[in-house]
């Protein structure tokens, strides 16, 4: 039995049933699937091939009582030291489809949203620029309405195909997601995306990878990209920017073990070398206690917890 009451090894079991034993892994180290580079480990890690394993392995999860969490690319996430105890559902092996009719292009949820936009570049669609440089899934950036650099998913989004928590499949078009700043009904009542569709413009493909490179620079000159993090640590808070209230508090380069507010931008905490999740956990409090005791703004994380 897992100390949260559920009987890991006969879920095991189960699951390798659906999915195979080569997608079934033990005690699986969750450092190795976060762009964090951090936590410890999973007691189940599961890869499906397609929507339909997606939809059992959850069934199978709800049946055995075992807690899940569905896994992108792991850049929004900080997964505690002990780990996870639980299944996780990781999506980015199998949900790796991509269709394209006109100027429509669906992708399951498992591609990076890098590779969307890359590959609208090739085939001369605009719309997706502002999305090169997000480590993210098309799942997660669903999820949160993923945004930057005066675009989001929101803005180019048609419809989604999601496994609602009933685990009924339904196709929901992007009036019916309420997305906002970082927010969605997707994320609200706990729907799995397993696929999404965009609706994106012609457009010249020299002049979108010319974006896309101006983009990818700015990106590069401002930001932490040699060291692992989970991108922008915190959300922007109403009439500010998270980054230089941090900044203005003094606090670029504060540090706790091997976890720092980076120099380089004051919105990103920063693995500099074997961070713990406590480590990172102790530089967000910090930050939080400081930035609100001198400013009067407590800035709530836009990094999501596991474990």
């Amino acid at each position: 039995m897992s100390d949260t009451g559920y009987d890991s090894t006969s879920l095991a079991q189960r699951l390798i049933q659906i999915v195979g034993e080569d997608n079934v892994l033990v005690d699986e180290p969750m450092s190795e699937h976060t762009t964090f580079e951090i936590g410890g480990p999973a007691d189940l890690f599961v890869t499906p091939d397609d929507a339909d394993e997606v939809s059992e392995v959850l069934d199978a999860c709800r049946a055995a009582n075992a807690p899940f969490f569905v896994l992108g690319c792991g850049s929004d996430l900080l997964v505690s030291d002990e780990g996870y105890r639980g299944v996780i559902v990781s999506l980015t092996e199998g949900l790796i489809g991509v269709s394209v009719d006109g100027r429509e292009m669906s992708c399951q949820a498992g591609v990076g949203l890098k590779e969307a936009s890359e590959m609208a570049c090739e085939l001369g669609l605009s719309g997706l620029e502002f999305a090169c440089g997000i480590p993210g899934s098309i799942g997660g950036a669903c999820f949160m309405n993923a945004g930057a650099y005066e675009g989001c998913i929101a803005d180019v989004l048609k419809s989604v195909r999601v496994l609602k928590a009933d685990g009924s499949v339904d196709t929901l078009g992007v009036d019916e997601l309420n997305l906002g700043y970082r927010k969605s009904r997707i994320a609200d009542e706990g729907m799995v995306v397993l696929s999404a569709t965009f609706l994106l413009k012609r457009g010249d493909s020299e002049e979108i990878r010319a974006h896309m490179d101006d983009l990818t620079r700015r990106r590069e000159e401002k930001q932490p990209l040699e060291l692992p993090s989970a991108g922008s640590t915190f959300k922007r808070p109403e009439g500010y920017f998270a980054g230089k209230l941090i900044s203005d508090a003094g606090l670029k380069g504060w540090q706790s073990g091997g976890a720092a507010v980076s120099k380089k931008h004051a919105g990103f905490v920063v693995n500099v070398g074997g961070a713990t999740a406590a480590d990172v956990h102790a530089v967000i409090e910090h930050v939080q206690d400081e930035v609100e005791s001198q400013f009067g703004v407590r800035l709530e994380p836009e990094v999501r917890f596991l474990g």
